[in-house]
């Protein structure tokens, strides 16, 4: 993930953010990632919902484990 510096997190559209105020900027796979994991060490439980939601919109594939089975894949 490459270092985002003040001035470069200020072109990003308020759009690219997870959460109002410009929190969690998620404008690429990298940064959607970092905000995922940001939010589960520091958010509230709402602030988790919402960033996880906006993510999954986003990149419907980040924090799904592909080689993982359910229980009717094993029967």
């Amino acid at each position: 993930m490459a270092k985002l510096t003040a001035s470069a997190r200020k072109k990003i559209p308020s759009g690219e953010f997870a959460l109002g105020g410009r929190r969690y900027p998620i404008e690429d796979r990298s940064h959607a990632r970092n905000a995922l994991s940001r939010v589960s060490q520091n958010g509230t439980p709402e602030e988790k919902k919402k960033v996880r939601r906006a993510v999954h919109r986003k990149y419907p594939d980040i924090g799904k484990d592909k080689g993982s089975k359910t229980l009717s894949d094993l029967a």
